[in-house]
């Protein structure tokens, strides 16, 4: 049997993310997925290292790089249209729903039940994990570019910080504590 998966998987450097906003760096899929995968880490070893969690690590930044992978058959929806209403909210996760099952049946058969997880049956701990990692790339994003002096992400940025205080989670507020003040230094400014 011939699988088109990882070919699919290579295409999600073709999905451009912020379409509605002016870019200062353009960002894709596959360098969010990047982002967002070692974000989920290092929440999930905060998470247990700092706040007494058992949760799978690996696991957690696996996941995190396929949680965008049904947008290479559906492109990406705007977050500002994504959530406008819950109509449309929910219509869109049935379509993402259906797009993680046909990556899913790429697969040969003995493989499906390794990448279910990571695509149709994300544990409810890892989607935690990986959502509050998900929402602080778009965050890095937002003052990556207020850095560089776009102030278009002004507004973009606090919703998104005010919603990954929302979240509640300890990891997430020592991340934004420890280590998300240095996003906003130049290189010379991190030595």
């Amino acid at each position: 049997m011939k699988s088109h998966f990882f070919a699919y998987i290579s295409r999600m450097r073709f999905i451009q993310r912020w379409a509605l906003m002016r870019n200062t760096a353009p960002e894709n899929v596959q360098e969010h997925s990047h982002q967002a995968a070692a974000l989920a880490h290092a929440l999930a070893v905060i998470r247990n290292e700092k706040f007494g969690g058992h949760v799978d690590a690996g696991a957690v930044a696996a996941a995190a790089l396929y949680h965008d992978a049904s947008e290479i058959l559906t492109g990406d929806m705007p977050t500002p249209i994504k959530y406008d209403n819950p109509a449309i909210r929910g219509a869109y996760k049935d379509v993402e729903a259906v797009a993680n099952r046909k990556l899913l049946t790429m697969l040969p058969e003995e493989l499906r039940r390794a990448y279910a997880p990571l695509l149709t049956e994300v544990p409810a701990e890892t989607e935690e994990l990986v959502k509050a990692a998900d929402k602080l790339s778009a965050y890095i994003k937002c003052v990556e570019e207020l850095k560089a002096g776009n102030t278009e992400f002004r507004e973009a940025a606090a919703q998104t910080r005010r919603a990954l205080e929302s979240y509640g989670l300890p990891e997430v507020a020592y991340f934004l504590e420890v280590f998300m003040d240095s996003f906003s230094l130049t290189l010379d400014q991190l030595k």
